[in-house]
């Protein structure tokens, strides 16, 4: 058998389009919160794939499931169903309020699914012209051309223009604002429960009930993406269940699969048959190896063991952050829900983020950004306390560069 290629990430720069920025270091293996490089560093991972990872790396409920499915069926295409994706589904609507889900593999084709469909039921309505989408400002959606029109941050979008019309911009946890946008002709509303790549920021209970009365006044769906926030990152199941507040269509993606590629769009029976056969698709939606191993990473989570961990795991970060903080004062206030954290950074240090999770890394600390202004983590949802000590002690020495 011929060596694989031998490759550094120089080779990035030769071979790839230039969209992302990574690393200098390339993981190569990990376990539990910790990975190691090619040159066998050692790194605690406190960005979780992006809210990917939930049971971190390598957790044998999800390589058994891959590997028990990979012997048996991949891949049939959407002329047939499978076992796997009917289990799925059926786990998806025994614990949210949804009947029925659509399949994809991301959360920009969640959040595409869910948009096209409340486009359809707008226009089944009979009501002319209902086609309008209320989004909110800083939010993010995915960057098909439609999600990325519906999420609120202009640098995303502008290069693509023209862009699909019809959606309306307005200020987050600003309910006169929403009641200004929305009437008769507005088919949906999409917010996310927390605002994940906006900064972290969490919706306010009353601006979410606000916006559910709109909805019901006008005949708009409700659609939440908990694309980032969905499958226990807040410590509940779905974030939605934080609020009391049901949406019409939920979406979700990230911590699905735990790390295999997979996303959902949920909703009701009122809605579902609005998309008949052949109104939307996907090739490799609802795979029976996606389907395999979604259902067991959901199933290890759907227990009051691990969304319980989950709410003690916040605390303790809460905890050490306070204590880091009390010695640097980089922070000027820490948010989020569950293992979905923002610590935004005081005015002094504005727009220091990337340089501290650059920092972080040399230190062996894998973290997020959340724009210029927050450093996010959203590690893997049973990361054990002794990884959360590990790897706060190494953002302690990414801050003492920072105070430098």
């Amino acid at each position: 058998m011929e060596q694989p290629i031998s490759v550094t990430r120089s080779n990035f720069n030769d071979w790839m389009v230039p969209v992302f920025a990574p690393a200098n270091f390339i993981p190569v293996r990990g376990e539990g919160s910790r990975i190691w490089d090619q040159e066998n560093k050692e790194y605690i991972d406190f960005a979780g794939g992006i809210a990917v990872n939930a049971l971190g790396h390598a957790h044998p409920v999800a390589v058994n499931a891959l590997t028990e499915q990979a012997t048996k069926l991949w891949h049939v295409g959407n002329g047939y169903t499978n076992e796997p994706v009917l289990r799925l589904a059926k786990q998806l609507t025994e614990n949210t309020f949804a009947d029925k889900v659509f399949f994809c593999n991301s959360g920009a084709e969640a959040n595409e699914a869910a948009l096209k469909l409340a486009r359809k039921v707008g226009l089944d309505s009979g009501v002319a012209g209902k086609s309008g989408i209320v989004a909110f400002n800083n939010a993010f959606h995915g960057r098909t051309l439609f999600t990325v029109s519906a999420g609120g941050q202009p640098k995303y979008s502008q290069d693509f223009a023209p862009l699909p019309n019809g959606i309306n911009h307005v200020a987050f946890n600003d309910l006169e604002a929403a009641k200004a946008a929305i009437n008769e002709q507005t088919c949906a509303v999409i917010v996310e429960p927390i605002q994940g790549e906006g900064g972290v920021i969490p919706a306010d209970i009353e601006f979410l009930k606000g916006l559910r009365a709109l909805c019901d006044e006008f005949g708009a769906l409700l659609i939440f993406d908990e694309v980032q926030t969905g499958v226990g990152r807040t410590g509940s199941l779905y974030a939605y269940m934080n609020s009391g507040v049901t949406p019409d269509i939920l979406t979700t993606a990230k911590a699905l699969g735990g790390g295999f590629p997979v996303g959902a769009m949920l909703t009701t029976d009122k809605f579902a048959p609005h998309f008949s056969v052949g109104t939307h698709g996907t090739t490799y939606g609802g795979n029976p190896l996606a389907s395999a191993v979604a259902g067991a990473v959901f199933e290890f989570i759907n227990t009051p063991e691990v969304l319980e961990g989950v709410k003690h795991r916040h605390q303790y970060f809460l905890d050490a952050l306070k204590t880091l903080n009390a010695e640097y004062q980089v922070f000027d206030e820490i948010r989020g829900q569950g293992l979905l954290i923002g610590c935004v950074l005081k005015a002094e240090y504005a727009g220091k983020a990337k340089d501290i999770t650059t920092w972080a890394g040399e230190e062996g600390l894998l973290a997020l950004i959340a724009g210029p202004n927050v450093v996010r983590f959203t590690p893997s949802l049973i990361i054990p306390e002794q990884d959360i000590d590990e790897g706060i002690a190494r953002l302690k020495r990414a801050l003492a560069k920072l105070a430098k």
